[in-house]
């Protein structure tokens, strides 16, 4: 069994400590990039085999985070749909990371490094 790395938020000798795990931060990344039009998180098994192919070791959701003294880098891999222009998408996608992962956990976002795995083609309904 893998161990979770975990991190206080707060703590407060009168009530306790807050605490939070890195899979929780990786989750809300990947619940973010699923906000983005256009966009969708990669499937964990194959955001786990593109990671591993550029040093990263493991991926919850399409979401990699690495965090330090309260900071955070999150690396996550994403489909964009066919006709969505790449930049400004990903754009976004940097965007509502980086304010969720900051407004739900007042951790510090460094980085959101986007990487684009695949267009998707989106069948007319």
């Amino acid at each position: 069994m893998e161990e979770k790395n975990t991190y206080v938020l707060q703590d407060d000798e009168n009530i306790g400590a807050v605490q939070i795990a890195d899979d929780v931060v990786s989750m809300i990344a990947s619940l973010a990039v699923h906000e983005v039009e256009g966009v969708e998180a990669c499937a964990e098994n194959m955001a786990t085999e593109l990671m591993g192919k550029v040093g990263i070791k493991s991926a919850i959701k399409g979401a990699k985070v690495d965090i330090f003294e309260k900071r955070v880098a999150v690396d996550v891999f994403v489909n964009i749909e066919y006709g969505y222009n790449i930049p400004v998408t990903c754009r976004k996608v940097q965007e509502k990371v980086k304010s969720a992962i900051e407004n739900m956990t007042g951790l510090e976002v460094t980085d959101v490094n986007v990487r684009v795995a695949a267009v998707k083609m989106v069948k007319n309904k």
